[in-house]
């Protein structure tokens, strides 16, 4: 006898639909006025009038932190002032591009670094780098494909006249 798969209350669904020609796409998630357009570089074919979806990606893992460490820093009952991220990554192109039959077309390695305006304690602030990791979809889907990445947090030191 078949099961009925019945959602969680607290599963939030998304459907995006999207149109392209060659690497070009036009993206569009249903219930939203948005609308993300995708090209790529003309080394893949593209002609660079858009962000690439490795950018895309990039640019979800730190926004998608940045997001999941407001809600956590209301559950700690920090404040955060603003954020300065830095992202660089390493993907060899040897599948992507060449076609290689052996080798991984993932992401090699991934360097954040943040700066973050807050007044929160050094322990505090620790506690809200460990919980963004743990709690923020993005970060998570990146660790658990097996990328070493590295999350380098800081507190912007204030300026004192």
């Amino acid at each position: 006898m078949p099961s009925t798969i019945k959602p969680k209350a607290t599963v939030a669904a998304f459907h995006l639909h999207s149109n392209g020609k060659g690497v070009a796409q036009t993206i569009q998630q249903e219930g939203s006025v948005h609308t993300i357009r995708v090209d790529a570089a003309p080394v893949f074919g593209g002609n660079d009038e858009n962000p690439s979806p490795i950018a895309y990606a990039l640019s979800s893992l730190i926004s998608c932190s940045q997001v999941t460490s407001q809600l956590v820093a209301k559950d700690l009952g920090l404040t955060l002032n603003g954020f300065e991220f830095d992202i660089q990554a390493e993907l060899d192109t040897a599948i992507l591009v060449g076609g290689a039959l052996e080798g991984n077309a993932n992401f090699e390695r991934i360097e954040i670094n943040a700066i973050v305006d807050t007044d929160s304690s050094d322990e505090q602030f620790e506690q809200l780098r460990q919980e963004t990791e743990r709690r923020c979809p993005i970060f998570q889907l990146f660790l658990r494909s097996g990328i070493t990445i590295t999350n380098r947090w800081s507190i912007r030191c204030a300026v004192t006249a």
